[in-house]
Formats: C-alpha cells, structure tokens, sequence
C-alpha cells in the first residue's frame, strides 16, 4: 500500500476528531463564550451543514483539479479555521470557522477517496478506501477522546490547537508523497505515493557486463472520460428508492448526533459521572463504532434489508433504554458502546446501499450520502438543543433520538411497502 494512502488516513484521522471532538467539550465552550448550552451544540450542526453543502459543491468543483493541490488546499483551509478557532474570544467567530472548515473537510473527501483509489491496482481498491475511511473509526475511538482529555486538563481550545497540529505532518507528506495528476490520470497514479514499482525488461535480467535491454514503451492510453454531471444527477433522480434511503439515513444519523452531542452534560448531570469519566464513554463510543462498522463490512451484504431493519428497531429500543436508565450509572456506561456499534454498523450498512442504487453515478452518489448522513448531524443536535431549552431535561435529547428512530423505521417500512407493490405490479403486467 503506498505511503500516501496512510497520509490521506492521517488527514481523515484529524478531521474526524474535529468533526466528533464537541461532544466531551460543549459544557467548557458554553462556560467559556458566555453561551447556552444549545448554542455550543450549534457548534457541531454548523460543521455538518458546512459537510452537506460542501458535499456536493466540492465534488463538483474538485472534479478536474490536480489532486495534490487540491488536498493542500483544502487542507490547509482546514488548518487555519483551527487556529483561528483556538485564537478567538467570540462565539460568532467560532461559528463560522467551523462552518468553513466543515467546507473544507467535505473538499478534502471529495478528492482523498478517489486519489486513494487511483494510487493502487483495482485489486487493492477496497483495502485503500478503508484506509482513508477507518481514520474516522480511529478518531471515534482516541481522537475524540483525547480532545476531551485536553478540554478537561488544559481548556477547549488546546483541543482545535492539538487538532491543528496534527494535520500539519500530513500537510507536509501530501507534498512529498501524493501524485500531483489530474482526476482519470490512473496510470500515471499506479506505482507512485511513496515508492515505485520495478520494470523489467523483456527477458527479465541483462547478461553480464551488458546493460540491460529497455522495456518498450507502453502505448498512450487516453484517459476514461468521466460521466457528464447532468447524466449523474439524471440517473440519482430516477433510481428507485434513492431517496427514500437518504432520507432513512438522516433521520438515523440525526438520532446519533442529537444523543451524542449532548452525551457530556447527560452523564455529568443526570447519571452523576465526574467529568473524568467522559473520555471514557467517549472511547467506548468509538470502540462500539469500530466494531460496528467491522461487521457492516462482514455481514450486511448478506441481507441487507434485514441488517439494517434490526439495526433501527435496535437503536429505537437502545435510545429508549438510555433515556429511562441514565441516572444508572452501569447501566449507561453498558449501553453506549452497544448504542455506538448499532449506530455507525447500520449507517455503513445504508452507505453501502445508497452506493448500490445509485450505478453508473457514484462519484455524485458518495457526496449525495455525505451530505444526509451530515444533514441528520446538522439537524439532531439543533432539535435536541430546542427539547433541552424546553425544559425537558438532559434526557430529553435521547428521548428526541428514539423519536427520530421511529419516524426511520416509518421510512423504510414505507420504503419496503412500495417495492412489494411494484414488484406485484410488475408480475401482473408479465402474468396479463
């Protein structure tokens, strides 16, 4: 595996941390800034409304860039909103440098997955994406809760200056190690990001004393030319239950957020956790994560529709749970690495059929998935934030994230319900 796919990893890793790193340090940010503690988990929707418009937009605007200067680019965006965000006393400021780094991380996908893909045979294409993918899973399991370590030791702020730090090495490895061809270039791609292939020559080895014979030169290749936008937005629009996916997938996503960007006060001030043990439930979130996200990879190819439909019926019944049992304190600390494993497995689970039903459009496909599963993170902690200046408690965004799971189940049984009719249909057409 080149070296530039672990960098990209790297990269991944930090942004992931940003992304998640709010939910152990919203109590400090409120304390800080002087604001609500609805108004710190705006924080974390005004980045993933920066991932759903970026999504798209940078998929777009990204296609035909060189993919070295792309990354730099967007990553060192990334790295400046950070410092800033650490410099600044106001909470307005902070606001909109995490929207304009949300933008920059959604650019930065946009180009890593497919630089990724293009550095390696078609053999190791899988392995590469998870590469670049598995540096979320890792920030679940330590980046956020180091960031919270931090919060806890040396204030909210040394976590966006840590954050910075470490995308700065991979700002460096980017120059170093990553192609700097245009989107399609795959050939000139393979070999290359940190190492070369050997070539040899027609007989293999050169008899002493004589150079060895030149390999011929292979024959220009034009470059795949990609699908034209209209033609994938064309093909999104009419693939059946497209939509109705996405739409399951940000209701789950936003059952997710809502619980977890408010998981710090919950276990601080209803299940009666010193602040200590927030790191803690934080990695066991991130662990449950991994582990859900192993056994999407594993198991939900099997039988999708039923991996998916027991997922949310689960997390339904785990978010329920959660609300009527978190003044336990065994038993909150029990469920939110389940809870974690159910939520991040049954959102692959659903990436992977958006993938599925999208064909031919995948490169706007992944954007598209993007940008629900950032549209439930954007919209659950805003819903969770409005039930908590209601008055209902610090249960109440968990009792919002059951809510948000029984309207997902609403949807994908609609979902199932058509498909079945259209296929009678269709046998009836065939049967007439």
């Amino acid at each position: 595996m080149p070296f530039a796919v672990y960098v990209l990893g790297l990269a991944v890793f930090a942004q992931g941390t940003s992304e998640f790193m709010l939910s152990g340090l919203v109590s400090a940010i409120a304390a800080d800034l002087d604001v609500s503690l609805s108004a710190a988990g705006l924080l974390t929707s005004a980045f993933a409304v920066g991932m759903v418009l970026g999504a798209p937009l940078m998929a777009l605007f990204s296609r035909t860039w060189p993919r070295r200067r792309a990354l730099l680019l967007f990553l060192a965006v990334f790295i400046a909103v950070h410092v800033v965000g650490a410099l600044t006393p106001g909470y307005g400021v902070l606001l909109a440098a995490r929207f304009v780094g949300a933008l920059a991380n959604a650019g930065f996908w946009a180009v890593a997955l497919a630089a990724a893909v293009s550095m390696v045979p078609d053999g190791l294409r899988g392995r590469a994406t998870a590469v670049v993918v598995g540096g979320v899973t890792i920030a679940c399991v330590v980046g956020v809760p180091a960031g919270a370590v931090l919060g806890e030791r040396w204030g909210w702020r040394a976590a966006f200056w840590a954050v910075a730090v470490v995308s700065l090495p991979a700002l460096w490895a980017i120059t170093r190690s990553v192609p700097g061809s245009v989107p399609g270039d795959r050939g000139r791609d393979r070999g290359r990001g940190g190492g070369t292939a050997p070539v040899a020559d027609a007989r293999g080895t050169a008899s002493a004393g004589q150079e060895p014979e030149k390999a011929p030169a292979p024959a220009p290749t034009s470059a795949p030319v990609p699908t034209p936008v209209r033609d994938e937005l064309r093909l999104l629009l009419t693939a059946p239950h497209l939509r109705s996916t996405l739409l399951t997938m940000a209701l789950v996503q936003g059952a997710t957020f809502c619980a977890f960007s408010y998981l710090e006060p919950l276990l601080t001030r209803t299940t009666g956790l010193t602040t200590t043990w927030v790191p803690l439930a934080l990695a066991l979130f991130g662990a449950g994560a991994f582990l859900g996200v192993g056994a999407a990879g594993r198991y939900a190819e099997r039988r999708p529709t039923a991996f998916i439909a027991y997922g949310m019926a689960a997390l339904a019944l785990g978010w329920s749970t959660l609300a009527l049992t978190a003044g336990r304190p065994v038993a909150a600390l029990a469920l939110i690495p389940l809870l974690g494993m159910l939520a991040f497995g049954t959102g692959t689970a659903l990436i992977t059929r958006v993938l599925g039903l999208a064909g031919r459009s995948s490169t706007l496909a992944g954007a598209f998935g993007t940008s629900a599963f950032n549209l439930g993170a954007a919209v659950g902690p805003w819903v969770g934030g409005l039930a908590l200046e209601a008055g209902g408690g610090y249960r109440a965004p968990v009792w919002v994230s059951a809510a948000l799971m029984a309207l997902a189940l609403l949807t994908e049984g609609a979902r199932r319900l058509r498909r079945v009719r259209s296929r009678e249909r269709a046998s009836g057409s065939t049967a007439g």
